[in-house]
């Protein structure tokens, strides 16, 4: 595994609890809809990018 990959990993899981983060604080908070969104968005970014890099290195 090269340094990129490694890098776009770390980045995917650093996005992933972004979101997560997001979506707890929102939860906490009260609620509201762009919270949601946004945590939701970043998770949904997070895993795409893990999942892309996994299909170029097979």
């Amino acid at each position: 595994m090269t340094r990129y990959s490694v890098a776009v990993m770390a980045f995917a899981a650093i996005f992933v609890a972004i979101g997560v983060a997001l979506l707890v604080r929102t939860a906490a908070a009260g609620g509201g809809v762009v919270g949601y969104l946004l945590g939701a968005l970043f998770i949904v970014l997070g895993v795409a990018r893990f999942t892309l890099e996994r299909k170029r290195h097979g």
